[in-house]
């Protein structure tokens, strides 16, 4: 019995007759009829009446079909699960990643791949958060560790490596006991955030305006070191994630009583993955020590998203 003989008989019952049959598979008449009388023969049963104009099944023949199309389905998956291994072998895949991202974990993930990988070609690209997401939407990229908040566009999945809040940044010793301000307080000041695009940025952003009207900074920095050292020298309050205003002494991170303001950093990709990126991703839980669970915080001194 061959698949070539399943694949005959399946497509002589759909069409009602050889001679449709013979052009839909790409065959002669003469042939496919050979083939599904040798298989009639192999199996001691007829499996077509092909008394009347119409080809018909036999009791056989409709006892038969249901098991011929699920080993012709079978193959085809066989064949789809090779294709892909060949793609992985020889495909693309193209990362992207935050501008100034210095996250260790993710360059041994790359350097692991490609080891591991070497015919595949691996591209990277540096870009703010929200291009990165729209590089993503759109295909330029098939992966990207990109900042954002609560809502990734629809056909978007995404594996959280940090989620915490965002802060407004004072120098230590300012403001007393205090340990949280509200929007309101913070529209009073002189703001220092990040450029728009950046996944901080947006969190915040969204908050304000939720809340009433945006709230427009006095200073737009290009780095959160830039606005660190801004804050320091006593030039405004910063808008940055809770673990950057923590690692650096000079300042505290004000909650925002307010507002929900969760920034979170992670991997996006389009739904329905490449082989490579699904293999990447694997690498990544490893290097992030996810162990499969989405959201967990793994890395509490990433960079702004």
């Amino acid at each position: 019995m061959e698949l070539r003989q399943l694949e005959y008989c399946a497509a002589v019952a759909d069409e009602g007759g050889f001679t449709a049959a013979a052009s839909r598979v790409h065959t002669t008449q003469p042939n496919i009829s050979a083939q599904v009388r040798s298989l009639e023969k192999e199996l001691g049963a007829a499996l077509f009446d092909r008394s009347g104009r119409t080809v018909r099944l036999t009791d056989a023949g409709r006892a038969a079909l249901p098991a011929a199309r699920a080993a012709l389905a079978a193959a085809e998956e066989v064949s789809r699960a090779v294709a892909d291994v060949r793609g992985l072998v020889r495909g693309n895949l193209s990362v992207g990643m935050i501008e100034g991202c210095t996250i260790t974990p993710l360059f041994a993930a790359l350097g692991e791949f490609g080891a591991a990988h070497p015919k595949v070609g691996l591209s990277l690209r540096e870009a703010p958060s929200d291009a990165l997401l729209a590089s993503v939407l759109a295909g330029d990229l098939d992966v990207a560790l990109a900042g954002y908040g609560d809502e990734l566009p629809r056909g978007i999945d995404s594996l959280t490596v940090v989620d915490e809040p965002v802060v407004a940044v004072v120098p230590a010793g300012i403001g007393g006991a205090a340990s949280q301000v509200t929007l309101d307080e913070l529209r009073k000041r002189s703001l220092i955030c990040l450029p728009s695009g950046a996944g901080i940025r947006a969190v915040f952003d969204r908050a304000a305006s939720a809340q009433g009207t945006p709230i427009r900074p006095a200073i737009e920095a290009s780095s959160p070191d830039a606005i660190l050292e801004l804050v320091c020298g006593g030039l405004g309050t910063g808008i940055l994630s809770e673990s950057i205003a923590a690692a650096d002494e000079r300042v505290v991170g004000l909650r925002i009583s307010d507002a929900d303001t969760h920034a979170r950093l992670g991997f996006v990709w389009r739904r329905g993955p490449s082989p490579a990126t699904l293999r990447f991703l694997g690498i990544v839980r490893e290097h992030f020590d996810l162990a499969g669970r989405p959201g967990t915080v793994a890395n509490s001194t990433a960079p702004a998203p």
